[in-house]
Order: C-alpha cells, then sequence, then structure tokens
C-alpha cells in the first residue's frame, strides 16, 4: 500500500505594479487577460482554460510542459470584492492525481501611483508531489508575468 501524506503550509507574496488596481483586478479576472499570463507561456501547451470569477464561479485549466504529464488546475471563486479582494479555493492535480488543496486571497490595495498585491495562500501538499518550495516559486513566477502583462498594457 502506498503510504499517504500531508504536509501544512503557507506563504505569502507581495508585488507592486504600476497600474490602477482597477486594472489588476480586470487582469485576474479577465479570461482573455488572465488566459495571455497565467495560462500561456513558451514551452506551455493549454488544452483547456475557462474562467468565470464571481462569487461561487470556478476556474479549470489543463496545461502541459513541453511533452510532459497533464496539469490540472481546479478552482472556486469564494468572495470577490470588486477591484479589492479575491479569495478562493482549488486543487492542483499531475496526470490525473490530486497534488495538492488550497485556501488563497489576493488582496489589493491602490498607492499614490499604482497598486499593492499580497497574495496569501494556505495549502495542503499531498503524498509528497508538491512543496511549499515548488508551489512559492511558481506563484512568483505568475506575479512575475502578470506585472509583464501590466506594462504591456500600460505601454
Amino acid at each position: 500500500m502506498t503510504q499517504r501524506t500531508v504536509e501544512h503550509g503557507n506563504f505569502s507574496i507581495e508585488r507592486r505594479f504600476d497600474a490602477p488596481a482597477s486594472l489588476v483586478f480586470q487582469a485576474l479576472t479577465d479570461v482573455e487577460m488572465k488566459r495571455r499570463w497565467f495560462a500561456e507561456g513558451d514551452g506551455w501547451v493549454t488544452e483547456s482554460y475557462a474562467l468565470d470569477a464571481r462569487e461561487g464561479g470556478h476556474e479549470e485549466g489543463t496545461f502541459r510542459y513541453q511533452d510532459g504529464p497533464p496539469i490540472r488546475n481546479e478552482t472556486t471563486y469564494l468572495d470577490v470584492v470588486d477591484d479589492r479582494r479575491l479569495v478562493l479555493s482549488y486543487c492542483m492535480f499531475i496526470d490525473g492525481k490530486r497534488i495538492s488543496a488550497s485556501l488563497a486571497t489576493i488582496e489589493l490595495s491602490p498607492e499614490a501611483s499604482g497598486t499593492r498585491l499580497i497574495y496569501t495562500e494556505q495549502a495542503a501538499f499531498l503524498d509528497g508531489a508538491d512543496t511549499l518550495k515548488t508551489r512559492k516559486e511558481g506563484c512568483e513566477q505568475l506575479f512575475d508575468t502578470l506585472g509583464s502583462e501590466l506594462t504591456r498594457l500600460a505601454a
């Protein structure tokens, strides 16, 4: 029998963007905008992606890195406050196997010339298939990509 384990972890990431909170929120909740920075990228194949970022709405996507196994994200939006906050729960799967379950909060705070984003995630990593370190690094890369998308939109 395979040993079943769970490792709990949490982390926060903070970013500052030279864009108004309304644009940052749009980039987080508009299906076409989010697909560009979240689901697409060099070496990635997007097999499916859908987003309905409203309370009770869902986000789902299946991706592959090069010829690797399918990676699936299944998200439910629990709380949505326009231009200020998103609270969501999500599970990640690799090749059909659930590797984690998380609760995440994105807070947006308008500042004089932009927006401060604080992302906080509480996660349960299942059966050694993912770790806190790799999840945080992946999220940091995604928020860097979001920053590039916001810079592109402002140009």
